[in-house]
């Protein structure tokens, strides 16, 4: 009897699990089709988030044919708007923006623009006119804003989180050393607050970002720029007042809207398609995405050794496993005939960096037909940095952070804080310097020598290729070097940057140097390529979606600022080996 009940459960859980599997595959083919997208439709764009480079793993959003929007797949919806006749308008509808930072706001915006291009009209309402919001939204004919909403333009602001006094209450020392009189990415750790250099530099950030800020309201409202300067003095404002002072175009609830934007369009009446649904509609339909072939690699997240992956706290990983296999793998493809490297990383290992820009020199020496060509985010700095140099020609956005080249290194003494709790590390050791990264105590003044001459040959390893990529000298690279993050405008003045635009800009230019016309549509080979459902679903039956998870936890649980508390007093720093160099930009706590 006991055999049977056992049989028998072992043939229930069988069948259970065919009968799920089955499941999902018919909501995979049932999602799976294209929607139908009424004529004359409006297209509802909801922009917000992360806004990620590269779509996380979700088995749930892929089988209900939604996942999570990227900044291509919002890219993408406005291209095919533009050329696709049911659809007559777009309505943007920001809902906030978790990133600090500025790059991708930029090239959705930019993507807006390039859209009104067709002659169809954009609308903008915002629930909440938070300052990339509105920026974003400025782009748009017409701008709307909730009667209970602010509209929330006040400037801009950077906090730096410091840590020295936290560390010396528990009992820790960070023994970090560095070259460049800007590389500040350790100060958080080793200063109590701003240096001169630190404080230089964020100024120095802050005033260009601000001015883009204030080009792009103007340009958008068609004001001068000094009436917008003393408009965000004045901010923030209430609607009415925003109003009065022309920043929108009505105070409005969302209904309302959609009647406005029917009673300038007739022809759209009620039909709306979701910017979800549109997603699913394919770029070749419309003539888009065929062609010749151009491999965009995207290389997200802290820069470290091994394969990609998730960090819960810090978020995406670059591992140099996984892009130099595909920077392999567009190699040996003989029809590729570019590769644009898309590039969203404050950098991190210096020795993980080092490998991909080998690999990335292999494939620009390799063919001089086909061109390398890199494509900067919102952040591509000291590592970051470092792996877009064998491009030929590297195109970042007004507001990316950049530059960043120094080099910086060393470890955390812990052992004051087992000493507060009653413990105590000893050690046994073979070998003169066997003991140099010992969490018990600093660095000797040898052990500090071997440090120091092994950071600043990386430096000048560092400045010399950028010399040379950039065709200029050590020298003159140095003066613009010394660990300094620049904004992509700033860059390009003093000559780290080619051109300024986002990954269309990039691969246009890739198209020019390859040989294809302009007017050609190119068939884009994306790296990662995206996951089967089968992909997916065995990730996370295998658990290596845990992280996901884990970091969905966090979010669900903890505000954004405790997040950031938490990815500060974990640090980037932590996911490296002790003592291991690290060309890591400096760790913005908020802009």
């Amino acid at each position: 009897m006991a055999r049977r009940g056992v049989a028998l459960i072992f043939t229930l859980l069988g069948v259970a699990f065919v009968v799920s599997i089955a499941a999902f595959g018919a909501i995979y083919l049932l999602v799976g089709r294209e929607p139908r997208v009424p004529s004359n439709a409006t297209l509802m764009l909801r922009l917000g988030g992360d806004l990620p480079e590269v779509a996380p793993a979700d088995v749930v959003g892929y089988l209900r044919g939604v996942r999570a929007p990227t900044v291509r797949s919002l890219v993408d919806n406005l291209r095919k708007a533009k050329v696709d006749r049911r659809v007559s308008a777009v309505l943007l509808k920001p809902t906030g923006f978790d990133t600090p930072f500025w790059g991708k706001v930029q090239e959705i915006r930019d993507a807006v623009l390039d859209f009104k291009k067709s002659g169809k009209r954009v609308y903008a309402y915002l629930e909440y006119g938070g300052d990339r919001d509105y920026y974003l939204a400025t782009a748009a004919d017409k701008v709307f804003l909730m009667p209970s909403s602010p509209l929330d333009l006040t400037g801009v602001a950077t906090y730096e989180l410091f840590l020295r006094g936290t560390l010396d209450k528990i009992g820790a020392y960070p023994d970090l050393h560095h070259i460049g009189d800007y590389k500040t990415a350790s100060n958080m750790f080793t200063q109590k607050s701003y240096t001169a250099a630190h404080k230089e530099m964020d100024a120095s950030l802050n005033r260009d970002l601000y001015e883009q800020i204030v080009g792009g309201i103007a340009e958008g409202r068609k004001k001068n720029e000094a009436e917008i300067r003393r408009l965000l003095d004045e901010g923030p404002f209430l609607p009415e007042a925003a109003l009065r002072a022309g920043l929108i175009d009505d105070v409005a609830y969302e209904d309302q809207v959609d009647d406005k934007l029917r009673a300038s369009l007739p022809e759209v009446g009620d039909r709306r398609i979701d910017g979800d649904d549109y997603t699913r509609v394919s770029s070749t339909s419309l003539g888009l995405n065929r062609g010749p072939r151009i491999a965009v690699i995207y290389a997200a997240g802290t820069i470290n050794s091994g394969k990609s992956g998730y960090d819960p706290v810090n978020g995406e990983i670059a591992g140099s496993d996984t892009l130099i296999e595909y920077i392999r793998q567009a190699r040996r493809d003989p029809s590729i005939r570019a590769i644009v490297l898309r590039i969203d990383s404050p950098g991190g290992s210096a020795a993980a960096s080092d490998a991909i820009w080998r690999e990335l020199m292999i494939a620009r020496n390799e063919r001089a037909d086909r061109p390398v060509v890199a494509s900067m985010s919102d952040l591509a700095a000291s590592g970051g940095y470092y792996i877009a140099m064998p491009a030929e020609v590297i195109v970042a956005q007004p507001s990316t952070l950049t530059g960043s080249i120094g080099i910086f290194g060393g470890k955390f003494v812990t052992g004051g804080v087992y000493e507060k709790l009653g413990a105590r590390i000893e050690s046994t050791s073979i070998g003169k310097h066997a003991e140099s990264n010992s969490p018990a105590r600093p660095y000797n003044a040898d052990e500090l020598k071997k440090l120091q001459e092994q950071l600043q040959s990386f430096y000048d390893q560092f400045v010399e290729k950028v010399a040379e990529s950039r065709h200029s000298t050590p020298e003159k690279i140095d003066r613009i070097a010394q660990g300094r993050v620049w904004t992509g405008q700033q860059a390009k003045q003093n000559g780290l940057v080619d051109a300024l635009g986002g990954l269309d800009g990039a691969i246009a230019v890739a198209k020019q140097r390859a040989k294809i016309p302009a007017d050609s549509e190119v068939e884009l080979v994306v790296y990662p390529p995206r996951k089967s459902f089968y992909e997916l679903l065995a990730e996370q039956l295998s658990g290596s979606g845990e992280q996901v998870a884990v970091s969905a936890w966090l979010s669900a649980h903890l505000t954004k600022g405790e997040i950031e508390a938490l990815r500060a007093m974990r640090g980037p720093v932590a996911m490296f080996r002790r003592g291991e160099p690290l060309a890591l930009m400096p760790f913005t706590f908020l802009r």
